[in-house]
């Protein structure tokens, strides 16, 4: 089931612009289609949710919106 988390979605965004990595890039990186996450609907398992907030050195919370501290 997918689930629609605007938050998450904008966050990512933000954190890859910040580190100038394209879209197709960090989608390689995670072995999606370019455009998968930041379309707002998405299905992300808890092992890519961990590797995004290591490779971004943020937490897990501050993806999904629950905490506003990177």
């Amino acid at each position: 089931m997918d689930v629609i988390l605007p938050i998450f979605s904008q966050r990512l965004k933000q954190l890859r612009r910040d580190r100038k990595i394209t879209q197709k890039a960090m989608a390689e990186l995670l072995g999606k289609t370019e455009r998968h996450y930041q379309a707002g609907c998405i299905n992300v398992p808890a092992t890519q949710l961990i590797f995004l907030a290591g490779y971004f050195q943020t937490s897990v919370d501050y993806l999904l919106g629950l905490s506003d501290q990177r």
